[in-house]
This record gives structure tokens, sequence and C-alpha cells, in this order.
């Protein structure tokens, strides 16, 4: 284990710390899960990611309770955020394609939010991680600008990967303004997140 994957755990230690709690009753009262609303439409560049990846856009998962997290699953997690946040490069659509909103794999070692974003899923879901609990997210950032993370549904809440940082934090921490993110149930839907997560603790996804 390196320096800076050591590092990076550190920051994650008040997630770390509750796995000593019986029940997990105060990690999910801190944490929380999104209040997740009807189904709404998909980012145009998922849309066209489905597209050009059909396949990907039609798992409906068989299991879609939520992460059951342990030590080795949040190790796990903070590894692969770690360590794709520092494989690759950031750049812009326009720079590598030449044109706006293409999610893609990163392919040249080069990506945006998004590409980080898929490339995080697909190697948790190859990890074991079901679909339903790895859904990529719209946030809008403080500054005003749209931003796109992974959400990381547990039975201690939702945590979020972002390519902006290397620690792994509950979605209550990142001081983003959540928008809307992947279905749990069908892979190519996506759901709405409301205003109401500022207060509301639940999910209906």
């Amino acid at each position: 284990m390196g320096l800076e994957y050591r590092a990076a755990a550190a920051r994650i230690g008040s997630l770390i710390a509750f796995l000593a709690l019986a029940g997990g009753q105060a990690v999910s009262a801190e944490l929380g899960s999104m209040h997740a609303g009807r189904q709404t439409s998909q980012p145009i560049g998922h849309y066209e990611f489905c597209k050009a990846n059909p396949a990907e856009c039609a798992v409906r998962p068989r299991d879609r309770g939520r992460l059951r997290l342990n030590q080795a699953i949040l190790d796990r997690i903070s590894s692969v955020n770690l360590e794709i946040n520092r494989a690759i490069r950031p750049l812009n659509d326009i720079d590598i394609y030449g044109r706006d909103e293409v999610w893609a794999y990163p392919v040249i070692g080069a990506g945006d939010c998004e590409d980080y974003a898929l490339l995080k899923r697909r190697e948790l879901n190859r990890a074991g991680i079901s679909l339903s609990n790895l859904l990529i997210t719209v946030v809008r950032k403080p500054d005003g600008e749209g931003h796109a993370v992974l959400t990381v549904r547990t039975d201690r809440g939702d945590l979020i990967l972002d390519n902006l940082r290397d620690d792994v934090r509950g979605w209550r921490d990142t001081g983003y303004r959540f928008l809307k993110r992947q279905a749990s149930y069908h892979t190519g839907r996506w759901v709405s997140l409301h205003d109401e997560n500022e207060t509301l603790v639940g999910s209906v996804d």
C-alpha cells in the first residue's frame, strides 16, 4: 500500500470509524441517503453514450439492495478513486474530440469528469459492486458550473467519488447541489434529485 493511498485513506477516517458502531445508526444519520424523485431526462452526453454503447444502458440490476459497506469494500472504493484520478489527465472534450459533451471511457489517458466517473463505475462493478449502487450523478458546483461524479449507494449512506479530490466523501460534505443521477433500477434511465436533499434523508430510487 503506497503512501498516497494511505494518505487518502486517512482523510476518510470519519467514514471508517463507523464500522465499529453497532448497527451503523450514527453514520447513517451523518451521511444520509439522497432523496431521489421521478424519472427525468438523460444528460445529452449520456444519451449519445447509450447510442454508442446500447448494452451498457439496458441493464436492469437484479440486486438492488444497498451495498453493505465494510472496511475491505471502503478500502477498494478509495483505492479505485485515487488510482483513476492519478492515472487520467484532465482534458476537456473540445480538446480531445473537437466538440462538447462526449461521454466515453478514457482511451488516450485523458478525459473530463464524466469519463472519470464512467471508468470508476466500470472498475468497481468488475470488483463485484452492483450497478444499482454505482450511479453517475450530475451536480452543480458552488461556482455554478455543471459537474459529474460517481455516487456509491451504501447501507451507511451515499458516498461520492470525484475527479476533483482524492478522498471519498459523504454526499453532504461535497458542497455540491445534486440535480439528477442514474436510476438504480435501469442503467439507461435517470431520476431527479430534490432540493430537499439538504434536509431530507431517504431514497426512493
